[in-house]
């Protein structure tokens, strides 16, 4: 047991939201505060299911949430371990689905060209045909020039904070030996002439590296580290995917996120659809799942820059996953694999029911990633296959009956947004006891309908911002600004107007750790350059460059701008089998959100 206190500022926080949230369980977590018994409180698991209304369930939720994901909280977990254990078991479990599919490549088992049959196994292979097809159909052809980009992140070769792209433009770069064609269309670019003119030639590697991030108090994520060149084609694949999601699916993955939450919030009170998320989705797709699915142009491309090894414990690991977190297009193909796997259960529904509405992607169906949303009466069907090809479905959060639903971040009882704050780290500087404060604050908004809570709320809000000096506690502002402001009523905001625009005095940042272009030399500078990265004069800004906050005035109508939903080109939402006006209604939801966005 580990003994360590939460700092004192903190704990008066979190001490005085369980008071206001007055619940037996509320009252169990502070005694485990007192005690500082972390393992045995983050241990504690709230189940909509178990409630009745949804005042009952926040109160619960928002007590065990609080504190639940805090990196830094001190429980004995080995964090790291988990996650290599999960990597383990994921493995096993892909095992286990490429033998098991492994029957639909035996001569006969699926005639690629029409779907025909004549296996043991003659309703899974149907499965599998007409999921191919609509995968066809979603990717659509392959585009002619796919152009690689750089991401954010590290890759095999390039580490730390080593991981900007002049950095990774000067480094050696990395691929395997299954993306060697890769090389020609690789040779053209700046960054190629950048290593020739430096005398560095590309290494070969076995695969990808291994490696967790931080994700709560009780478990790391795995993630893998990929050589660049791959990464730098996977990423152009995993954008042509999203085009052509968009394109032929509805799908849009840019902006899916704020349609996902409406139509839960809407599920909630009609049970019109079913929530449905799956444990360690893109660890647990399959090698054979993918080589079934996938157009045959679109296997060469996806096979020849995946990572067919991990270096995992200093051990070279053969996968039997396709590809993990990490890799450039795995979002995107995983969104690709759950779409055209419900488009399937629908067409073998359409065919055992022929006069049965088909549902539609984007209007009845909604995918992204590992969310799912699909009609109530799809869910047991949908399931059934999706354990067939290899999947788990994370019951704790996937919700098929009931007045709870849970989607991209959103969760609703009854149509009220019962989403609790998760603090995810200790608050250390002024603009971490905002975001605090803006957390608790925004559960006292959003729990308008569950009066009093909404007002004693208040008293953990005052009790977060007692931790921000004075002068920047008087710093009051909309919530678009995010925590550059703390959230308040309009006549609190300090502004003044400029000629035509309106400034709104906030905590920015103000101080940033730059990298000279002379770090670098001639030839990646011109490279780098011609990428579009930097600014011209002073240089590279990497990942978390802020070093500094201070007081100072923001464009109010620019920051409205930047803070604003995203477009939503959906044209409206179509609830098969479902009354009339909860149709119009969600109709209308989408359309408000796209009016709001050209505001």
């Amino acid at each position: 047991m580990n003994h360590a206190s939460l700092p004192g500022d903190l704990e008066k926080v979190y001490v005085s939201l369980l008071n206001v949230l007055a619940t037996p369980l509320a009252k169990r977590c502070e005694a485990l505060v007192k005690t500082q018994r972390w393992d045995e409180l983050v241990s504690i698991k709230v189940r909509p299911s178990a409630y009745d209304d949804p005042e009952a369930y926040f109160r619960d939720a928002a007590a065990v949430s609080f504190i639940r994901k805090c990196e830094s909280l001190p429980t004995t977990v080995d964090r790291k371990a988990v996650a290599e254990d999960n990597f383990l078991i994921a493995e096993q479990q892909c095992r286990r689905s490429n033998e098991r599919l492994a029957i639909h490549f035996l001569e006969g088992a699926l005639d690629r060209e029409n779907g025909q049959l004549s296996t043991p196994e003659g309703a899974c292979s149907r499965l599998i045909a007409e999921a191919r097809k609509e995968m066809a159909r979603l990717l659509g052809n392959v585009p002619s020039d796919l152009k690689g980009r750089f991401g954010p992140g590290a890759t095999y070769g390039d580490r730390g904070q080593l991981t900007t792209v002049p950095d990774k433009m000067s480094s050696r770069p990395t691929l395997t030996s299954s993306a060697i064609w890769w090389l020609f269309p690789w040779s053209a670019t700046a960054w190629a002439k950048a290593c020739a003119a430096d005398d560095r030639v590309v290494e070969s590697v076995r695969g990808n590296r291994f490696t967790t991030v931080p994700k709560d108090c009780t478990k790391d994520r795995g993630i893998a580290v990929e050589p660049s060149v791959n990464l730098f084609y996977q990423l152009a694949v995993g954008r042509a995917m999203r085009t052509a999601l968009k394109r032929h699916g509805n799908i849009d993955l840019t902006h899916g996120q704020a349609i996902h939450r409406r139509v839960a919030r809407e599920a909630s009170t009609h049970g019109c659809f079913a929530t449905l998320d799956l444990s360690n989705a893109s660890d647990t797709v399959c090698s054979n799942l993918v080589k079934l699915l996938l157009p045959r142009k679109w296997w060469d491309i996806v096979s020849s820059l995946r990572s067919p090894r991990t270096l995992f414990r200093e051990k070279w690991v053969y996968l039997e996953k396709f590809s993990s977190m990490g890799n450039g297009f795995t979002f995107e193909l995983e969104t690709a694999v759950f779409l055209s796997i419900i488009l399937a259960v629908r067409n073998l529904r359409a065919v055992r029911e022929p006069l049965e509405a088909l549902v539609e992607p984007g209007k009845d169906v909604y995918v992204y990633g590992d969310d799912l949303i699909i009609p109530t009466d799809y869910a047991q069907d949908v399931i059934s296959a999706l354990t067939y090809c290899g999947f788990s479905i994370n019951k704790e959060k996937s919700f098929t009956e009931g007045h709870f639903r849970e989607s991209c971040g959103g969760d609703y009882f009854k149509g009220v947004d019962v989403r609790p704050y998760f603090m995810k780290k200790y608050p250390t500087e002024p603009q971490d006891w905002i975001g605090i404060a803006n957390g608790i604050r925004r559960m006292a908004v959003f729990t308008d309908d569950l009066y009093p809570l909404r007002g004693a709320l208040l008293r953990p809000w005052f009790a977060a911002l007692d931790s921000v000096p004075a002068h920047i506690r008087r710093l009051r502002g909309p919530e678009r600004l995010g925590d550059l402001v703390v959230h308040d009523g309009a006549e609190r905001w300090q502004t003044r107007k400029r000629g035509n625009v309106e400034y709104i005095r906030t905590y920015r940042p103000a101080k940033f750790r730059r990298i000279s272009w002379t770090h670098w030399k001639p030839d990646v500078q011109l490279a780098t350059a011609l990428y579009g990265t930097g600014d011209g004069r002073n240089g590279i800004t990497p990942r978390d460059a802020v070093i500094g906050y201070k007081i100072g005035w923001v464009p109010y109508s620019s920051a409205l701008s930047q803070w604003l939903p995203p477009l939503l080109e959906h044209s409206d939402v179509d609830v098969a089998r479902v009354a009339l006006p909860v149709k119009a209604k969600l109709a209308l939801m989408i359309n408000e959100i796209r009016r709001e966005a050209y505001r």
